[in-house]
C-alpha cells in the first residue's frame, strides 16, 4: 500500500479524532467561565464521548454502502458546523449539546481505518492499521497540547475555533487524496444496521475483542476525564498549557500501535492481548501514587496509553480478516462499545472524583482492565484445553485407523 496514502489517512485520522479531546484539559478554564462545577463540565467531556458512540453506530457503517470520499466530506461539513457552534456557546448544557454533535461527527478515523485494511495485503495489514491508528493516537495526545497552550494564549474557545479551521483543510485533503472505491454491499440502510447486530451473534471472535477494547477504553475515560481535575487543583495547581504538555508523557501509546500491528502480522496477536491488559491494569497503581508524585504520574500515563494501545491494535489485526465484504460493520460494532465504555467511565469518573476524590477515581479505573485480565485467563485456557481434546482425538483416530 503506498505509503503517501497511509501518511494522509494517518493525519486526517489524528485531526478528526482531536475535536472529541480538546476539552479534557480546558475543564478548569470552562468551569470557571461558566460559574459552574467541575461534575457539570465533565459531563460536557461525556457528552462528546456518547456523541461519538452514537457516531459509530449510525455513520460508521455507511462505509460500506456509500463511496467513502463522498461520505468523509459530508461528514466533515457536519463537524465543521458543530465546533463552531462549541466555540460560541454561551452556556455549558450549549456546549454539552454542541460537543454531543462533535462527537456523533467525529467518527472519520474510524472509517478510514476499515478502508485502510481494505486497501492494504493480508501480510501487511497489521502494519497498516498500525500506522493510521498511529495518527489517530497521536491526534489524540496532541489535541490536548494544543488544547492547552491555544487556551493559554487566547482563551479556551478560539481551540474551536481553530478545530473548525482544520476541518475545512482535512476535507480538502481527503478529497483530494483518496481514492474512489466502490460500496461493499447494496443493502438498505436499515437492513445495513441489522446486518451489524447479526455479525456480533455470529462472530464469537468479534464478541470476545469487544470485550477486551471496552474493559480497558472504560479505564481510559476513567483517566482523562478527572485527570485534569487533579491538575489544575491545589495539589499541583497547574496552567492549562502545562496540563496540555504533560499529556505528551503518553506517546508510548502511539509508539505501541505500530509495535503491536508488526506483531501481530506475525501471529501474536492474542498472546500479546494479556501483556497489555495487565499492563493497564497495573498502570492505575502508579497513578495513584501520581497524587503527590509528578514522576509516578508521568509513568502510569505511559503505562496506561501503552496498555490500551497495544490491546486495541490487537483486536484490530483480529476481527478485521472475519468479513472483508463487512469492515466498516465490523469496526461499527467494535468501535460502538468501545466508546460507549468510554463514556461510562468518564461519567463515572466525574462523579467520583467529586464524591471521593483521585485514589477512588484510581481504584475505579483498575476494576476494568482487572475485569479484562479474568477473561484472558480464562480464554486463553479454554483454548489450550481444546487444542489439547483436538489432539487427543487426532490421536486416537490414528491408532483406530492403524
Amino acid at each position: 500500500m503506498d505509503r503517501g496514502l497511509v501518511l494522509v489517512m494517518a493525519l486526517a485520522s489524528g485531526m478528526v479524532v482531536a475535536n472529541s479531546y480538546y476539552a479534557q484539559p480546558l475543564v478548569g478554564a470552562i468551569a470557571d467561565a461558566f460559574h459552574t462545577s467541575t461534575t457539570s463540565v465533565g459531563l460536557v467531556v461525556t457528552a462528546s464521548q456518547v456523541g461519538y458512540a452514537v457516531g459509530l453506530a449510525l455513520l460508521v457503517p455507511l462505509g460500506d454502502l456509500i463511496e467513502r470520499r463522498r461520505l468523509l466530506v459530508v461528514i466533515l461539513g457536519a463537524t465543521t458546523l458543530s465546533l463552531a457552534g462549541m466555540a460560541l456557546a454561551p452556556s455549558w448544557p450549549v456546549l454539552g449539546v454542541a460537543a454531543l454533535l462533535v462527537g456523533v461527527t467525529s467518527v472519520v478515523g474510524q472509517v478510514l481505518v476499515p478502508f485502510a485494511a481494505s486497501l492494504a495485503r493480508a501480510d501487511e495489514r497489521g502494519r497498516v492499521i498500525g500506522g493510521v491508528m498511529t495518527g489517530l493516537l497521536l491526534g489524540i495526545l496532541l489535541s490536548r497540547v494544543v488544547a492547552g497552550l491555544v487556551a493559554e494564549v487566547a482563551g479556551w474557545r478560539a481551540v474551536f475555533w481553530l478545530a473548525a479551521a482544520l476541518m475545512v483543510a482535512t476535507s480538502l485533503l481527503l478529497h483530494r487524496r483518496l481514492p474512489v472505491v466502490a460500496p461493499s454491499t447494496g443493502l438498505g440502510y436499515r437492513a445495513l444496521l441489522r446486518s451489524v447486530v447479526r455479525l456480533v451473534a455470529e462472530e464469537p471472535v468479534l464478541r470476545l475483542r469487544m470485550a477486551y477494547g471496552a474493559l480497558t477504553y472504560a479505564s481510559f475515560g476513567v483517566f482523562w476525564t478527572s485527570v485534569g481535575f487533579l491538575l489544575a487543583g491545589p495539589g499541583y495547581g497547574w496552567s492549562d498549557a502545562r496540563i496540555g504538555l504533560f499529556t505528551l508523557v503518553g506517546v508510548a501509546g502511539a509508539l505501541a500501535a505500530r509495535f503491536a500491528g508488526t506483531l501481530a502480522d506475525r501471529g501474536h496477536a492474542r498472546a500479546q492481548t494479556g501483556a497489555f491488559v495487565a499492563a493497564t491494569a497495573l498502570s492505575f497503581v502508579l497513578l495513584a501514587m501520581g497524587r503527590a508524585n509528578v514522576a509516578a504520574l508521568a509513568a502510569g500515563v505511559a503505562l496506561l496509553d501503552l496498555g490500551i494501545q497495544g490491546t486495541h491494535i490487537s483486536n484490530q489485526s483480529l476481527f478485521y480478516p472475519l468479513r472483508p465484504d463487512a469492515r466498516s460493520r465490523l469496526n461499527t460494532a467494535y468501535m460502538t462499545s468501545y466508546f460507549a465504555a468510554g463514556s461510562l467511565g468518564s461519567g463515572l469518573s466525574a462523579v467520583v472524583y467529586s464524591a471521593w476524590g483521585w485514589t477512588a477515581v484510581c481504584v475505579l479505573g483498575a476494576i476494568f482492565p482487572t475485569a479484562g485480565l479474568l477473561v484472558w485467563v480464562v480464554e486463553t485456557v479454554s483454548r489450550r484445553r481444546g487444542a489439547g481434546a483436538a489432539g487427543r482425538e487426532d490421536v486416537t483416530s490414528r491408532r483406530a485407523r492403524t
